[in-house]
């Protein structure tokens, strides 16, 4: 069952609820966040001890094991800020959930970052109305947490990992199907934005709201600059999940 409004309006929050079957105490503190369902399964199953599946409605699979004796869950979000923000706000919201940390794929606005780089969103600037739904007056800038974005970054410099820390851009279209073409990412890019994804933005600002933490670490699987195209396979992706596991 979802949230209901007592006399107050005060939300209630029951679980399971309509988008995720975990019961209370089922999911971790922390979540890894992939957008893809199988990628959640193949990181359960490689990175994780004792992981069991806690949840699979729509195909969403979500999953709980230990790493380094602490508990962690591993779940998809879909893709785009309509699906990854149902599940965020519960995860947040209703589950307790401390720490989300997003391990997507992107593609790269800079031609410093290559194919394969690592990128630590310490921005999200959006073409959505996201941030509508909280009434603000402006524009909201929504940031990464610090602390998990320090701890990112030294991690992989210590292992020797590429990687960049920059604002990114999350958009609600595909960006190779964006009907304006190369002309809305090159100008995202003029103003610093290093890679773009769908989902980051939406996390930024489900996290602020909730005053919970969040990061989003993105593997660049294609280049706008170069046209290299990398397979999103373990080898690709490896470094990503491994930095995100450092975190927790």
């Amino acid at each position: 069952m979802a949230a209901i409004k007592n006399n107050s309006t005060k939300r209630i929050a029951l679980t399971p609820t309509p988008h995720n079957a975990a019961k209370k105490g089922q999911i971790a503190p922390t979540v890894l966040l992939p957008g893809d369902p199988d990628r959640a399964e193949w990181i359960a199953k490689i990175f994780l001890n004792n992981a069991k599946l806690v949840t699979d409605i729509r195909g969403i699979k979500g999953y709980t094991g230990i790493w380094n004796s602490k508990p962690v869950t591993v779940m998809a979000s879909g893709m785009g800020a309509g699906s990854a923000g149902i599940y965020i706000y519960e995860l947040y919201n209703f589950y307790d959930v401390q720490s989300i940390i997003r391990i997507g794929t992107s593609a790269s606005l800079n031609k410093e970052v290559k194919a394969g780089d690592m990128v630590f969103a310490m921005t999200a600037s959006t073409d959505s109305n996201y941030a509508d739904q909280y009434g603000l007056k402006g524009r909201l800038s929504p940031a990464a947490d610090f602390g998990l974005l320090q701890k990112a970054d030294a991690f992989a410099q210590k292992n020797k990992l590429r990687h960049f820390v920059g604002p990114i851009f999350s958009s609600d279209n595909f960006s190779a199907y964006n009907a304006m073409g190369d002309q809305v990412w090159e100008s995202w890019a003029k103003m610093g934005c290093v890679a773009q994804d769908m989902e980051t933005y939406c996390l930024y600002c489900q996290a602020a709201y909730a005053q919970k933490k969040a990061l989003s670490i993105l593997t660049c699987v294609y280049s706008k600059i170069t046209k290299k195209l990398l397979p999103s396979d373990a080898k690709t992706l490896t470094p990503m999940v491994q930095t995100a596991l450092a975190l927790v």
